[in-house]
């Protein structure tokens, strides 16, 4: 005898699929919800690029067409003059090289900075995480009270250690600053992203006879590219755009670029010219934008990998 449930079982899942889609109902695109939401970063981003938008359309503008008063119309004539102004002939008291000077002066101290904390980060983190050592703890927490240290505190007490090493007022002087400053984060960083990778990998490595050196070499550094851009990201924002410690512990033959630029802006001598003080100000906030924009999904991935583990 034939089984008419199994004879009608095809037209039965049929029909259970035409009786329509199941789960909860698509929500409307438009909602107060949803108009809440990007009505709010629609003025958000607002707030923040129109100063951008400022910025940009006075530097493009001539003196004459500046001083008529609107500042949000864009130029009737555009013009380039105060860019190539603000690079190389903005005056600063007896100085008149505009930013050019300054700019060279802030990639020689970025450069060895970044590299030297983020070598020296990555190393301690990684042995911070994987091979621990007596008083490790009590280590680990002496570089995060570093990290929270307010800057103004220390500002004296390096002066004169600088002084006795005999550098102050040099470029070597402010890359040793940048460097010790930027390490108790950075540690924090590479620490909790070597503590989020597997151990077994590891303990396969020991096994297999690596030493410290061949597993930070082979295994840590090429799975740890996102929280090296992350630091990177970090480290030459906060060079770049430090003045603190610019105009602390330079000589003004190698004040570095936000130094270069407060005098430029600040400058009493002459007419104040809001389009050179703008282009200047945009030069400078270049580099860390283009790093930035670069290398922002690695820096992303980065920081949700190595700043929410402990």
């Amino acid at each position: 005898m034939t089984d008419v449930t199994s004879l009608n079982a095809p037209h039965a899942v049929t029909t259970r699929r035409l009786d329509g889609p199941s789960g909860a109902k698509p929500k409307r695109a438009i909602s107060p919800r949803n108009v809440f939401i990007y009505g709010t970063l629609l003025l958000v981003s607002v707030y923040y690029l129109l100063p951008l938008y400022v910025m940009i359309v006075t530097s493009l503008k001539g003196m004459p067409e500046i001083r008529l008063g609107n500042i949000f119309a864009p130029p009737v004539e555009v013009t380039f003059e105060p860019w190539v102004k603000a690079w190389a002939t903005a005056c600063t008291g007896l100085n008149c090289d505009g930013l050019s000077r300054g700019f060279w002066n802030s990639v020689q101290i970025t450069v060895p900075s970044v590299i030297l904390s983020i070598a020296i980060a990555s190393v301690n983190g990684y042995a911070l995480a994987n091979w621990r050592f007596k008083g490790a703890d009590v280590f680990f927490t002496i570089l995060i009270f570093g990290a929270f240290i307010p800057y103004q505190v220390m500002l004296y007490p390096i002066v004169i250690l600088l002084r006795e090493l005999g550098i102050y007022g040099t470029l070597w002087g402010l890359i040793l600053v940048h460097t010790i400053f930027g390490m108790p984060i950075l540690t924090l960083l590479f620490r909790n992203y070597f503590t989020s990778v597997p151990e077994e990998l590891f303990k396969a490595a020991r096994v297999d006879g690596a030493g410290f050196w061949g597993i930070y070499f082979k295994i840590m550094l090429p799975m740890s590219l996102p929280i090296f851009v992350v630091a990177m990201i970090i480290q030459i924002t906060g060079v770049w755009n430090d003045f603190l410690f610019g105009v602390v512990y330079t000589k003004p033959d190698v004040y570095p670029m936000t130094v270069q630029l407060n005098n430029i802006v600040n400058s009493v001598q002459g007419v104040k010219e809001y389009n050179v003080n703008m282009a200047a100000t945009i030069i400078t906030g270049l580099v860390p934008l283009i790093v930035y924009f670069v290398s922002g999904k690695l820096f992303v991935r980065g920081i949700a990998a190595g700043a929410v583990k402990g």
